[in-house]
């Protein structure tokens, strides 16, 4: 039997093939949508395995270091590792903020870290680890640094000796990795004017600079150009002690700790929630969007067959033949969208400046969702189809 739908189709084949390009550039959009949300999440949970903790030791009453300011001083990393199943505890500082290499600005995560301690880079795809005290870094490969080059963070020169890959925030910046002392000095130190400002006014306070006291007023001058506070301690625990742990770090040492699951939830449930809502939000508009532009093309397509399909009925063809030709154009004109939507997808996804994560069980998802749309939409070509009085065909 004659396929009437393909007959159609190549009757007015550039017209049918041109609007599934244009659809297809609109599903291609939603797609991307969704991969930004995955890849949202998939940072958010990078983060979390790249610290190589099991427990995130944060200042009381907050939600850790990567959601909300946190500030413990660094010697709890020590007095941790007298709690029993506590194996390895590093001190961490995270700060976002923006540098400038090459005329060109770089916002990134500067983290402080201690070498060999939870917090370290895992791997390295270039380059080596820091050896050296200060002033030696390691940045991720997103940030545009190559080994060699040479970056000013506030008051210092630092030197990349190593390149990472996929160490980024929760946002989506690389990381650029440096000695926690270093860290320090960068996030909790002000600068050298605000420091003799800062020396002058305790100089002049009366209860700082006291006569018959000597040595008073130098030893509180020095604290003020050293800074003992880091983000987070990171703790790595024996298996299966985890939660043990934290309740006896909560209860002695009056601090947060948060588990993995924990932090998962507080960066994907709560820091990426309304994003998330957003995203949904413009998927659904763009999935109505799509939906009306195949019915609208569908049903002006029918209507440019009033005569042709007049005859059809005339010559004994069935209300079912004439609908399965409408829905078959329809699922057509679906099928070629979602092919170029796709393809575009893949194709510009990683010229994105976040990542963008595209998975196959979301184009599966978008492939059913995009038939039944189709399916939906072409029911008003064929209510209108089935109208025509089988008459049109000879009394026009």
């Amino acid at each position: 039997m004659i396929n009437l739908a393909s007959r159609d189709i190549l009757h007015g084949w550039g017209k049918f093939v041109f609007t599934g390009i244009g659809l297809g550039l609109l599903i291609g959009v939603t797609l991307t949508m969704a991969g930004v949300y995955r890849g949202m999440v998939d940072d958010a949970r990078v983060l979390i395995e790249n610290a190589g903790a099991d427990l995130w030791v944060v200042q009381q009453d907050t939600l850790g270091p990567y959601a909300e300011p946190s500030s413990v001083h660094d010697d709890v990393a020590r007095d941790l590792l007298g709690i029993p199943g506590i194996h390895e505890a590093g001190n961490v500082t995270y700060l976002t903020m923006q540098i400038r290499h090459k005329h060109k600005e770089i916002r990134v995560m500067l983290v402080g870290y201690e070498t060999g301690k939870p917090g370290e880079p895992a791997y390295l795809v270039a380059g080596r680890p820091i050896t050296q005290s200060h002033y030696e870094a390691l940045a991720d490969i997103k940030t545009g640094l190559s080994l060699g080059d040479r970056v000013n963070i506030r008051r210092h020169e630092y030197t990349v000796v190593g390149l990472t890959r996929r160490m980024v925030s929760s946002s989506g910046d690389p990381m650029i990795f440096i000695p926690l002392k270093d860290a320090q000095e960068v996030q909790f130190l002000k600068d050298n004017d605000a420091l003799v400002n800062e020396r002058a006014r305790t100089a002049a306070n009366p209860a700082f600079n006291r006569p018959g006291v000597p040595g008073l007023l130098e030893a509180i001058q020095a604290s003020q150009t050293s800074s003992r506070f880091v983000n987070a301690v990171l703790v790595r625990t024996a298996a299966g002690a985890v939660e043990k742990v934290a309740g006896q770090i909560e209860r002695w040492k009056h601090l947060q700790a948060y588990s993995k699951s924990q932090m998962d939830e507080i960066l994907v449930a709560r820091l990426i929630a309304t994003s998330s809502k957003q995203i949904f939000m413009f998927l659904v508009i763009l999935a109505i969007v799509s939906a009306a532009i195949v019915a609208f093309i569908i049903y002006t397509m029918t209507l440019n067959k009033v005569r042709e399909i007049a005859v059809l009925k005339l010559i004994g063809a069935t209300n079912r033949t004439i609908s399965a030709m409408i829905l078959q154009q329809s699922l057509g004109l679906g099928l070629i969208g979602f092919v170029v939507g796709k393809l575009s997808a893949t194709v510009w996804a990683p010229l994105f400046p976040k990542y963008v994560l595209l998975l196959p069980g979301d184009a599966v998802t978008g492939f059913v969702l995009v038939m039944l749309m189709c399916a939906v939409a072409s029911i008003f070509a064929i209510r209108a189809a089935l109208r025509i009085d089988p008459a049109t065909a000879i009394g026009g």
